[in-house]
C-alpha cells in the first residue's frame, strides 16, 4: 500500500530514490509521471498514485513524454508480494504472455489461474494481461528512442504479434504514431547511436548505490579473457555472444525464429549521478533489450534501498553495516550457467585459484572474438553449456568430483532439466542443483543470490557470516538460521553487508580473497 503523504513529499521534492517506487497520474492531462519528471508539478487535489506502470495504465492514464516512464528503475511493487507474484512479474518481463496466455503462465507457477489474477489485483493493481501490455509498450517506446532499427523489427523485439497491432496501440496510448515518436526523440545519451556502430545508454538506479563496492566484489571474479574490471576507474567490460532475435531470443507464436548468435561487447560506466552508462556494440541491435536486462541484473540496478535498507537497520548485527554501505546491492549475473560454474569452481579454492581456472576454461573451450571486437583483456565469449557438457574438466586442472559435477550441471540445462535465470522458481532450482552430487546448500544459495536473484537466499553455512555476528568465534549454523529469520525477505542483503563490512569474509578466505 502506498503512503499518500510520503508519495507527495517526494513528487513535490522530485525525491530519485523513489523513482520507480510509484508513479503519478494527473486527472487534468490523463498523462502518468514518474516523481522526478521535470515538468511544474501539478496541484495535489488533481493526482493519483500507483504502485506500478501497469496500475497507472489499467486507471487510463497514459505514459509521459518528457519524463519517459519507460526509462525509470524497474518497479518494486513485487518486493512485499508473494513469490508467485514476484516469478509471475519476472516471466512476464521475459516475455511469457506474449507468447501464450494467463492460463499457461498460471500452469508454470503452479496456481490457478483466477487466484492469479487475484493476487496480481491485490499485490500490483493491474491483471498479469496488462502488466504484460505496459512491458510491450515500454520495450517499443526504448527501441524507438535508442535505436535507428526499421519500425516492423521494433514491433517484433518488443513482443508485438503484428505490425498493425504495434502502430494501433502507440497511436491509441501516445496519440502519434511510432514514426512520429521517432521523429520527435531527443538525441540524449538516454540512447545515442554513434557512427560506428556502437550505443550508448543510460541505465536509472535508485540512490544510494554503491558502485565501488560492487566493483570490487566482481573484479577478483572477472572471467580471464571475458570480463575486465577497472574499479579504480569504475568500469567494467565484457565479451558477449547472443542471437539477434526476440526478447530473452523468444519471438512470439508464429514469429522468425532468432538470428545466429553473433558475438558483442558492453562497456559499462559507474561514475553517473544516478545511472550507469553503457555502450553496446554488436550487429544486430535487437539485442538491445535483452543486453539491458542482462546489464541491470548484473549490477542490480531495480533494487529499492529504502525497503530493505530501513529493514535490516533495525537488526542490531546489521545497523553498523547499514550505515557504513547504504547502498550496497546484491552483485547479480550476466548468465546464469556463466556465474553457476564459477560458484562450482569456486569450492574449497580461493578467488584467485577459481579464477585461474576460469580462464582455463574459456581458454579451452570459449569462442574467439573477432578481431575488430578483440580490446585488452577481451579476447573469448564463455562457453556454451553444450561445450561444457562433452569436455573433460580435469584436463585443465578441475578436480574429478568438481568436474564431474559441472559436466552434469552443464547437461541439465542442455536437456532443459534445469534453468538458472532469474525467472526459474529459486527452490525448485535449490532442489535440482543440490540433487547433482558435488554441489551442496552454500553453491545452490550463492547461485540463488547471484542467478536467480532470490532476495532472501542466504548460505547460512558460511563461515565468514557465522563468524562476522559473532565478532570472533562462529555462531553455530542454526543459530545464525534462528537470527536470520528477521532478516527476511532482504537475507541476500544481509549476507553482502556482512561479507563487505567490518571483518567478514565468504567462506573459504586466504591471504585477503575469498570464495567463490
Amino acid at each position: 500500500m502506498l503512503d499518500a503523504d510520503i508519495c507527495e513529499r517526494a513528487r513535490l521534492s522530485r525525491d530519485a530514490r523513489f523513482d520507480g517506487r510509484f508513479f503519478i497520474g494527473v486527472v487534468t492531462t490523463g498523462i502518468y509521471c514518474r516523481p522526478v519528471c521535470p515538468v511544474q508539478p501539478p496541484k495535489a487535489a488533481n493526482v493519483r498514485f500507483y504502485g506500478s506502470a501497469a496500475a497507472a495504465a489499467r486507471a487510463g492514464f497514459r505514459p509521459c513524454l518528457r519524463c519517459r516512464p519507460e526509462t525509470a528503475p524497474g518497479t518494486p511493487a513485487w518486493s512485499g508480494s508473494p513469490a508467485s507474484v514476484r516469478r509471475a512479474l519476472r516471466l512476464i518481463d521475459d516475455g511469457a504472455l506474449d507468447r501464450a496466455g494467463t492460463d499457461e503462465l498460471a500452469r508454470r507457477l503452479g496456481i490457478d489461474a483466477r487466484h492469479l489474477r487475484r493476487l496480481f489485483d491485490r499485490h500490483v493493481g493491474a491483471s498479469p494481461l496488462q502488466v504484460a501490455a505496459t512491458c510491450r509498450l515500454h520495450r517499443a517506446k526504448r527501441l524507438i528512442d535508442a535505436t535507428d532499427l526499421p519500425l516492423a523489427a521494433v514491433a517484433q523485439a518488443a513482443g508485438f504479434g503484428s505490425v498493425r497491432r504495434f502502430n494501433d496501440v502507440l497511436r491509441r496510448v501516445y496519440g502519434r504514431t511510432p514514426r512520429e515518436l521517432r521523429r520527435r526523440r531527443r538525441r540524449e545519451p538516454a540512447g545515442v547511436e554513434h557512427p560506428d556502430g556502437t550505443l550508448r545508454l543510460r541505465l536509472h538506479y535508485r540512490a544510494p548505490y554503491d558502485a565501488a563496492a560492487l566493483l570490487d566484489f566482481l573484479g577478483p571474479r572477472a572471467m580471464p579473457g571475458v570480463e575486465v574490471v577497472d574499479a579504480a576507474r569504475g568500469t567494467y567490460r565484457r565479451a558477449f555472444r547472443l542471437a539477434g532475435g526476440r526478447w530473452e531470443n523468444e519471438g512470439p507464436a508464429g514469429s522468425p525464429p532468432p538470428g545466429p548468435a553473433a558475438a558483442g561487447v558492453v562497456r559499462v560506466e559507474t561514475g553517473g549521478d544516478g545511472y550507469l552508462e553503457a555502450e553496446v556494440c554488436h550487429p544486430d541491435a535487437h539485442v538491445l533489450l535483452d543486453v539491458t536486462a542482462r546489464l541491470r541484473r548484473l549490477f542490480d540496478l531495480d533494487a529499492d534501498p529504502l525497503s530493505f535498507g530501513r529493514h535490516l537497520a533495525a537488526a542490531p548485527h546489521l545497523t553498523a553495516g547499514v550505515a557504513a554501505l547504504p547502498g550496497i546491492r546484491v552483485p547479480g549475473a550476466w548468465d546464469g550457467f556463466e556465474t553457476a560454474v564459477r560458484a562450482v569452481l569456486g569450492q574449497q579454492v580461493t578467488v584467485k585459484g577459481a579464477t585461474t581456472l576460469a580462464g582455463r576454461l574459456v581458454d579451452a573451450l570459449g569462442e574467439a572474438l573477432p578481431d575488430a571486437l578483440r580490446a585488452p583483456g577481451l579476447a573469448r565469449t564463455f562457453p556454451s553449456p553444450e561445450a561444457v557438457s562433452r569436455f573433460d574438466l580435469r584436463a585443465i586442472g578441475v578436480p574429478a568430483g568438481r568436474a564431474a559435477a559441472l559436466r552434469a550441471m552443464a547437461g541439465a540445462v542442455v536437456d532443459g532439466a534445469l534453468t538458472l535465470g532469474p525467472s526459474a522458481d529459486p527452490d525448485a532450482t535449490r532442489a535440482r542443483l543440490t540433487a547433482i552430487p558435488g554441489i551442496g546448500p552454500w553453491t545452490a544459495e550463492y547461485i540463488a543470490m547471484r542467478a536467480l536473484r532470490d532476495p532472501d537466499a542466504f548460505p547460512a553455512g558460511d563461515l565468514g557470516l557465522r563468524k562476522a555476528v559473532a565478532r570472533g568465534t562462529p555462531v553455530e549454523e542454526k543459530a545464525l538460521r534462528t537470527m536470520a529469520e528477521e532478516w527476511r525477505p532482504w537475507r541476500a542483503y544481509a549476507a553482502m553487508l556482512l561479507w563487505q563490512h567490518g571483518t567478514a569474509r565468504p567462506r573459504g578466505e586466504r591471504d585477503g580473497q575469498v570464495v567463490p
